[in-house]
């Protein structure tokens, strides 16, 4: 990378970041590519989140990648969110216009790209979500675009559940989404053909953990989907746990190529190479 006077700055935000291959992926693009740009990780504790938001704006950083636990809390401190992002209810992609910072979702797209090559019917398939977060949402609003016709969220908090669901009303989704408690999870895995992990649990450095008991594990279909939107490390316990019970498995790795080729398009307003930057991960 040949950083010079005239460099425009990039970045992911996230607390922890340590574990975060953005950079890698994004630069060997942006490399690739020849553009004058650097895509830099910044761990920014919550508390300290405004104020890393004004620091860019006076540093003129050209926009951001955003990851857990920001992509929420991020929204009141931005001067406009698309559409899109508002029905997700979180941003994880960040660029400058006229009125200031715009938050954007694509991780969405991210989510839905690797699934797109099976062959199901989904209007048959009953999705159940572990978590609700950020992510979670971007996952549920995936789900819906695929033609789910139903979407199970489990999550461990009843109050955060109850404004998970609260947060749907009055948008074409409300009547898709059930939430439930954990401990409805044991009933409802053996029912589902389709199981997402959007929580951090089994994350880098944390590898033995899975969300799921060994006993939950056995439950599940064979040959249902099941998904980790965790990339490190690859596969993850829930992944490997259920791969032996015979389901067909994702991990986060195609969702962070696909969200993070979208969000450089829009930063550098031109095509990119998707295939530099997934294979800069595998690497």
């Amino acid at each position: 990378m040949n950083i010079k006077g005239t460099t425009k700055l990039l970045g992911v935000i996230g607390y922890p970041i340590s574990h975060s291959f953005s950079p890698r992926m994004h630069n060997a693009a942006i490399n690739h590519l020849g553009a004058d740009f650097a895509y830099l990780p910044f761990p920014i504790k919550p508390e300290d989140l405004a104020k890393a938001i004004a620091g860019f704006e006076a540093i003129d950083l050209v926009g951001f990648s955003v990851t857990i636990p920001h992509k929420q809390t991020i929204i009141p401190l931005l001067q406009e969110i698309t559409p899109f992002a508002q029905l997700v209810g979180a941003v994880n992609t960040v660029y400058r216009t006229p009125l200031g910072w715009c938050g954007t979702n694509t991780d969405v797209t991210g989510f839905i790209a690797p699934l797109q090559q099976l062959n199901r019917d989904w209007s048959e398939i009953t999705p159940i979500i572990l978590g609700n977060g950020g992510a979670a949402r971007a996952v549920v609003v995936g789900c819906a675009e695929l033609g789910c016709p139903e979407i199970h969220v489990i999550g461990r908090d009843k109050d955060k559940l109850a404004h998970f669901q609260q947060n749907w009303q009055n948008t074409s989704l409300t009547s898709k989404i059930n939430v439930h408690s954990w401990d409805k999870l044991e009933g409802l895995v053996s029912q589902s053909g389709f199981l997402i992990n959007t929580t951090p649990v089994g994350m880098h450095p944390h590898i033995d953990q899975s969300p799921l008991t060994e006993n939950l594990s056995g439950k599940i279909q064979p040959g249902a989907i099941a998904y980790d939107l965790i990339y490190n490390p690859r596969p993850t316990k829930f992944l490997r746990d259920l791969e032996q019970q015979g389901a067909i498995c994702f991990d986060g790795l195609e969702m962070l190529v696909q969200q993070g080729a979208a969000a450089l398009k829009i930063w550098l307003n031109q095509e990119v190479p998707v295939e530099i930057m997934r294979s800069a991960i595998i690497n």
